[in-house]
């Protein structure tokens, strides 16, 4: 059965405020938040509030905010939903304010000896049903918080740093100290606009195109590309490897990209935004 407005607007009101105490560094109870909520619903069971959780993220990601923890996007939402996100965003102050703390803070690469925790499996990219694909109008959005968060430049270095560290690890890890030492961070040694940030190698020596993208949020956060790294993973597609850092301040994880980008993700033509959803 259809969700309802009335039902659709509870649910989305009660998920925004779990957001904005989240990027607060706020706790709270999901279980206790998803109790107040089902008086308010027409009987839905705890699995239907929980899959409606997942589309909240999807659409969240869809107008440019971050998803809460857990909540795993799924992408197949109706379009009111959309429709009422759109509605509701506007008129939270705080949450804007703590999205924008959480998006421009400045972060620093953690010292780690152990990265055996670290890499995860990719997202695999979903396929949207046709009214999913409704044109997205954005109309009560003031900003993208992701594209915000990609400019961080202080997060950024942190997440290249954090990888500099991963890939000493791993090559020693794989009993190849001298290839270890030669690893490059070339973003900050030859500048930006080769299209990848470190310089990693094989196991046989040979390179190892590392680009890096960093995010606090969750797994299946979108990241932005420029056309110099979207020729590069083309053109070098044996050599190149994309590392998406994700929930970088909590515990940072990676999972990597291998080859042309546009096989693994859905690139926006203009803004080359590359989503899994």
């Amino acid at each position: 059965m259809d969700w309802s407005r009335e039902e659709v607007e509870a649910i989305v009101a009660d998920y925004l405020h779990m957001l904005t105490l989240e990027l607060a560094g706020q706790s709270y109870s999901k279980t206790a938040h998803r109790r107040a909520l089902q008086s308010k619903l027409n009987s839905r069971s705890d699995g239907s509030i929980e899959f409606k959780h997942g589309n909240i993220s999807a659409a969240m990601l869809a107008l440019g905010f971050p998803y809460i923890r857990g909540y795993q996007p799924r992408s197949n939402f109706q379009a009111l939903l959309l429709t009422v996100l759109e509605e509701q965003v506007g008129t939270r102050p705080a949450l804007d304010q703590a999205a924008m703390v959480a998006v421009q803070q400045p972060a620093i690469a953690p010292l780690q000896s152990d990265f055996s925790q670290v890499k995860a499996p990719a997202p695999i990219r979903q396929h949207r049903t046709a009214e999913a694909q409704t044109p997205l109008s954005f109309a009560g959005v003031k900003r993208d918080y992701l594209e915000r968060e990609a400019r961080n430049q202080s997060l950024g270095l942190a997440g290249e740093e954090f990888v500099l560290q991963y890939e000493h690890w791993r090559l020693n890890q794989l009993g190849q100290p001298k290839l270890a030492n030669r690893v490059e961070h070339v973003s900050r040694t030859k500048g930006d606009g080769l299209g990848f940030d470190v310089l990693s190698y094989e196991t046989d020596g040979r390179e190892r195109f590392v680009e890096v993208k960093t995010t606090t949020f969750g797994k299946d956060t979108p990241f932005f590309v420029s056309r110099g790294e979207l020729k590069l993973s083309t053109q070098a597609k044996d050599q190149f490897h994309l590392y998406r850092l994700f929930e970088f301040r909590k515990t940072p994880r990676l999972f990597a990209l291998v080859g042309a980008l546009e096989q693994h993700c859905s690139l926006d033509a203009i803004t080359y935004r590359a989503s899994f959803n």
